[in-house]
């Protein structure tokens, strides 16, 4: 498990790196994840510039192990945010949402490793030819925002392993031993595990959206807002609003009216489940608990072996 192209790239135990999510990833997930031997990210989308700083030096303060920051490049500040990363010493970014060219050289130089998140083949050979250490590839399944092609983990991964040389990160759907042995036996390096740790006691998410979460059933969540940026959430009454306003032919000012602004944090991280917006993938229909990130990890690495054996003995 250890000698592997992302545990070698990233210097850390086990090839299990925890999505950078907003209002989810706080420096306490991001620091319980590295602890237990994976990659924890704090997620930068929802942090003003300062209050990012602040996470990155706590989460030095808590584990001695490298960690990442998840950085959105459509967001404002993103100099700021880029200067804060540099001065604070943090050696591995993950970029997402816009063009890969523009701070990879940057950040390198500083001597960070980048690595960047792609939803098609197309978007991955850009990345590679951009120069990054990695890309992380993402199915459709996975919660928040998303690509507009709708391809899955299942189908996306060996496509893109067949066209890249450079490290893969199959992100997606992923949230168990099996799912993770499935994604490597596709051609992944390594898988990102996002819905998974946001029911996790570590999660800055609110305790409400955590349990909505875990009674979540197969089919409760939709890709939606594609006029927008697509973005995959949990049905509630703001989503049903969304579904009324598409039955009129809305203009795209009209949905972004309705969306207005800070609904994720008002969902997600306030705890109003009704009118936020409930980021999550399709595989939170598989979470029933909410539990620690390193048990989540545990019984994760515990799966994934007991399913190599299975299969090696087909």
């Amino acid at each position: 498990m250890t000698n592997n192209r992302i545990t070698r790239l990233f210097n850390i135990q086990y090839p299990i790196i925890q999505a950078g999510m907003i209002w989810a990833s706080g420096w306490k997930l991001a620091s319980a994840v590295s602890n237990e031997g994976g990659l924890g990210i704090i997620g930068a989308g929802s942090m003003y510039p300062e209050v990012l700083r602040e996470h990155i030096q706590k989460c030095q303060k808590a584990t001695s192990f490298p960690f990442a920051v998840n950085v959105p490049m459509l967001y404002p500040n993103l100099e700021e945010i880029m200067e804060i990363i540099i001065e604070e010493g943090v050696k591995i970014v993950f970029t997402s949402a816009g063009n890969p060219k523009t701070w990879t050289p940057h950040l390198q130089e500083k001597g960070i490793k980048v690595v960047h998140v792609v939803s098609s083949v197309k978007f991955a050979l850009k990345a590679e030819a951009a120069g990054v250490d990695a890309v992380v590839a993402e199915g459709f399944e996975a919660g928040g925002h998303n690509g507009r092609d709708e391809t899955t983990t299942f189908t996306l991964i060996p496509m893109v392993r067949e066209q890249i040389k450079i490290p893969l990160i199959a992100a997606g759907g992923i949230a168990t031993g099996r799912g993770m042995l499935a994604a490597m036996v596709l051609g992944a390096d390594a898988v990102q595990v996002g819905s998974r740790f946001v029911a996790s006691h570590e999660a800055s998410s609110h305790p409400k959206f955590k349990e909505m979460v875990v009674q979540a059933k197969e089919g409760d969540t939709v890709l939606t807002l594609k006029e927008l940026a697509p973005v995959r959430l949990l049905k509630n009454r703001f989503f049903e609003q969304v579904t009324a306003l598409y039955s009129t032919s809305p203009s795209r000012d009209q949905l972004i009216e309705l969306l207005g602004r800070a609904r994720a944090k008002k969902g997600m991280f306030e705890g109003d489940l009704d009118e936020g917006e409930l980021e999550i993938g399709q595989i939170s229909g598989l979470i029933h608990d909410i539990k620690p990130a390193a048990e989540i990890i545990q019984d994760m690495l515990k799966e994934f072996n007991e399913a190599k054996a299975e299969v090696a003995g087909f």
